[in-house]
């Protein structure tokens, strides 16, 4: 038999043997951890976040190409949101070349300590409450993403919590190459967006998330920080 009909032989016995396996359509419903996504003890009421949302949605900037943000942190007396306070750094790698390349301004999240006052007394405020008594916490906003919409592929200086508030099974969440699906029950997910990393909403729905960075000292990444890591 020539090498090239041994190449066939072997392509299509295992075909026969992907078609014979099991296929799945139901664990993709659900969360699976990996490298760089967990989910935490923390767990927050589904229905007070959703109603809480619903309330403060008026709020919401629309930031185009599918994006739309509300700040529910900023600089202590920042009344107005400066442009990159709801956006900032990340790299990404265009082209097969592989070379990151910076986008947008740095963002010092350790500033963000002062909770808006505009959603005081809100369900949102005793979110920020609990993840401040655990974690250090700067930016914290309402993302939403609109139907049929995906992120860059890219890498943030820091690693992020989310909680989902509005979510469907064609939401995912991709980090490090490991895809899941982030349940809105209330649960908080950490990702450590550090790695590379996109969100897609292939659903017919909006997804909804708070999003709050993680700025612990010594972990966010530097511009010179990830120049050295390239290859």
């Amino acid at each position: 038999m020539s090498s090239s009909e041994q190449s066939i032989q072997r392509d299509a016995e295992q075909m026969q043997q992907w078609l014979a396996g099991d296929f799945d359509t139901t664990s993709v419903a659900s969360f699976k951890p990996g490298p760089g996504i967990a989910k935490l003890d923390l767990k927050f009421d589904i229905d007070e976040l959703r109603k809480c949302y619903f309330e403060l949605q008026k709020h919401v900037e629309n930031l185009g190409s599918g994006f739309h943000a509300l700040a529910l942190t900023r600089r202590p007396g920042v009344e107005v949101p400066e442009p990159y306070d709801l956006v900032g750094r990340f790299w990404t790698r265009t082209d097969d070349t592989y070379q990151e390349y910076a986008r947008d301004e740095m963002v010092d999240e350790s500033l963000f300590t002062e909770f808006n006052p505009l959603f005081k007394d809100t369900y949102f405020e005793e979110v920020h409450k609990q993840l401040i008594a655990r974690f250090p916490i700067g930016r914290m906003r309402v993302l939403k993403k609109d139907i049929y919409n995906c992120n860059s592929w890219h890498r943030d200086p820091e690693p992020r919590l989310h909680i989902p508030i509005i979510s469907n099974p064609g939401s995912l969440f991709i980090v490090n190459h490991h895809c899941t699906h982030l349940p809105a029950d209330g649960s908080v997910y950490f990702t450590d967006t550090r790695g590379y990393h996109t969100a897609l909403n292939g659903g017919e729905d909006p997804r909804v998330h708070i999003v709050a960075a993680l700025p612990y000292e010594g972990a966010m990444l530097t511009d010179e920080q990830v120049a050295s890591q390239n290859f």
